[in-house]
């Protein structure tokens, strides 16, 4: 016999288990007992089935202990007067196993082999009895304590997996919104301020307010490739073309740049993380900081990368937006750190070490 802890995966499996309950009835059938004790046997094998039943369907372990219990002493009170009997407490040790953690079941089991030996001894009952309680329940409590200890490990597994599936998804999610928040947010910006500078021009410089348009159109155009990009995950951020983009940006909203940047080796994901942490940092230089002026370093220090981005604008509060926190976490995903300064203007310091190949290479 097992227990199959969820009741959805018992199917008919419980109804099945009771026929074992027939050799209750053997003593009363082949001995041709009175109708007094057909009744009592037909009442005690009814009591039986409604514990049976709720050691299955019960939820609180408390009920199933109780009725486990009373199955115990069905078959000590039936035992002097039916050696069939001994069914109960073969029932009763399948159960242990799956209502208490393993030690506790092997010596619940012993305590219940002891039982039935204790009173097999002091009331003379038939060696059939107990025979028949040690051969059976041990080997059938000893097996589902394995299959228990197997299913609570299973169980545990499929909650790991759930939570594993659960973490990822959300992982995603976070991903998906700090790479939309930094695409679109870069991007519209850059078109919002082309779009101004369009109908700024467009009656002193129609020509240029007609290129300006067109880079608004093809602009538009990457925005939706990258959109798609992002969603599918395959986007891979090149830090060459994002600081190039930056310095677009910065002069179309009239700030001066200056660009330091030296070589530095970078892995794939450093390099997409610090290209993101360029665009995110210029949008809100271009987009918040009403600056003039704009410094952007990146040189390699120590075995680590050092980015620093600075603006002489009005600087800004210390509450950290979405857009922050999501450079924040990219950044503490290499094991770097990010520090943002608010005093004169804004300056963002990010340091974060490079790997020994990338290191090395350099």
């Amino acid at each position: 016999m097992a227990y199959c802890v969820k009741k959805d995966e018992l199917g008919w499996t419980p109804f099945i288990w009771l026929f074992y309950l027939v050799f209750f009835f053997f003593h009363p059938f082949y001995d041709h007992v009175g109708w007094k004790e057909w009744v009592a046997t037909i009442a005690t094998a009814a009591v039986f089935v409604a514990l049976y039943f709720a050691v299955f369907f019960t939820n609180q372990r408390y009920w199933k202990f109780l009725s486990v219990a009373a199955i115990v002493l069905l078959g000590v009170g039936f035992a002097p007067f039916n050696a069939g009997a001994s069914v109960f407490f073969i029932y009763a040790a399948s159960f242990l196993a799956f209502l208490t953690p393993p030690r506790t079941a092997i010596t619940l089991l012993a305590a219940l082999m002891a039982l039935a030996g204790l009173e097999a001894w002091l009331l003379h009952l038939p060696s059939s009895f107990l025979i028949t309680v040690i051969i059976i329940s041990v080997p059938v409590g000893a097996a589902n304590i394995y299959f228990a200890q197997r299913n609570r490990a299973n169980e545990k597994l499929r909650l790991a997996h759930e939570e594993i599936e659960h973490l990822a998804k959300v992982a995603e999610r976070e991903r998906i919104a700090r790479d939309l928040h930094d695409v679109l947010g870069h991007t519209l910006s850059v078109i919002i301020l082309k779009s101004e500078l369009a109908g700024k021009l467009i009656d002193l410089d129609p020509a240029r307010a007609k290129a300006e348009i067109r880079d608004v159109e093809q602009t538009s155009r990457e925005a939706l490739a990258e959109v798609r990009t992002t969603i599918r995950g395959y986007r891979a951020y090149s830090l060459e073309e994002e600081l190039k983009q930056a310095r677009s940006a910065l002069e179309t909203a009239g700030v001066t740049v200056k660009a330091e940047s030296a070589a530095v080796a970078l892995t794939p994901a450093q390099e997409s993380v610090v290209a993101l942490v360029v665009r995110e940092a210029i949008t809100n230089v271009v987009r918040h900081a009403n600056a003039r002026h704009c410094t952007l370093r990146l040189a390699p220090s120590n075995g680590n990368c050092h980015l620093e981005i600075q603006d002489d604008g009005r600087g800004g509060s210390d509450i950290e937006g979405n857009g922050l926190r999501g450079m924040r976490e990219r950044v503490e995903a290499l094991g770097g750190t990010l520090v943002r300064e608010t005093h004169s203007g804004t300056r963002l310091l990010i340091r974060f070490p490079l790997t020994p190949k990338a290191n090395g290479s350099h």
